[in-house]
């Protein structure tokens, strides 16, 4: 395991809730995912963000890392790309292979998923924070800090036991703070400059209210929507004239298909309270300008739609008692 993890090292730094919106920032961050049904059947895929895009993806049908950006390459030469992906190759088919080996010697039941998440993230004034964890079915099991391989606080026993040898390996450790603290920076600062158009790209959200199931007797469930927005952060909020209210529920943000973000916000309010309520949204895009959705304005569309559906139904009603009349009395003639 320790001489696979050099292989990869090595060739990696070869080539590489308030009142505000909060403020935007692009970690760099990969993940790899090695799923193991049996000792016969395994897979691994890789993914990788800037920020809230993803410019890379590899597959593990595929042989090489695919491009998802135009940018994607950022300042590495097509050279360079050719050795990562040869080592990438490498590595998936090595990483395999020792991994079923290392559950056979532990005597780790299948089936089994292990992930390997690292990165890091560039700070105004040529500073940076790396990160590098592994987690087994989704708990954290090592992670390397500073200048050391450390384990999760509730790791098993054994890991200590390979912490242990990893930390006793120097050129290892030495490579992994190289790609950590020096190539991964530069690597990300590359990427921020070929794809800055796009990551400063603005997008306004829409809005619109709505009023979800009754949550009980003589209470309204309202529902604020925002959609199509981009970058990710945003501000939403219930209010009442200035003063938020303290009931409103924010869901997770969650992506369009068009690298945009919707969210629902909503509030389990008495039907009485409810006049007088406004849902708020801030977004970079937007200069300032908030958008302030009424509830009114949307009770009373919802009202004037609900009347106009029942004249409908009263007109098509009458009309239709009057054909049938009609046709009665004409059977009648016949």
């Amino acid at each position: 395991m320790r001489c696979l993890l050099f292989l990869l090292l090595w060739g990696l730094p070869q080539i590489w809730r308030s009142s505000e919106v909060p403020q935007r920032n692009f970690p760099f961050r990969c993940l790899q995912i090695s799923s193991f049904l049996n000792r016969s059947w395994a897979r691994t895929d890789g993914l990788a963000w800037l920020g809230e895009l993803q410019p890379f993806v590899w597959s593990n049908d595929s042989d090489t890392i695919r491009f998802l950006k135009p940018w994607s390459q950022g300042k590495f030469s097509d050279q360079q790309w050719e050795i990562l992906q040869h080592l990438f190759w490498v590595y998936r088919s090595s990483f395999t292979r020792d991994i079923q080996e290392f559950v056979k010697m532990l005597q780790i039941a299948y089936p089994l998923e292990i992930q390997v998440s690292a990165g890091c993230e560039v700070h105004p004034g040529n500073t940076s924070e790396s990160f590098f964890h592994i987690a087994l079915q989704g708990r954290d099991i090592l992670s390397f800090q500073g200048t050391s391989w450390v384990p999760a606080p509730y790791a098993p026993q054994w890991v200590k036991k390979i912490s242990k040898q990893l930390n006793y390996d120097q050129g290892t450790k030495e490579a992994v703070q190289l790609l950590l603290n020096d190539t991964c920076p530069k690597f990300v600062r590359g990427l921020l400059e070929t794809g800055r158009s796009e990551l400063d790209k603005q997008v306004k959200p829409e809005a619109w209210l709505s009023s979800g199931p009754t949550p009980g007797s003589g209470h309204l469930l309202l529902v604020c929507h925002v959609s199509g927005f981009y970058p990710k952060p945003v501000w939403v909020m219930w209010m009442r004239g200035e003063q938020e209210q303290p009931g409103t529920q924010q869901g997770d943000v969650l992506p369009n298909a068009d690298e945009t973000w919707h969210l629902r916000v909503t509030l389990d309010v008495a039907a009485e309270e409810a006049a007088g309520l406004t849902c708020r949204v801030r977004h970079s895009s937007l200069g300032g300008q908030d958008i302030i959705l009424y509830w009114e304005q949307s009770s009373a569309s919802v009202g004037l739609i609900a009347g106009a559906i029942l004249v409908s139904l009263l007109i098509g009603g009458g009309l239709l008692t009057f054909w049938f009349k009609k046709r009665c009395s004409y059977q009648d003639i016949l």
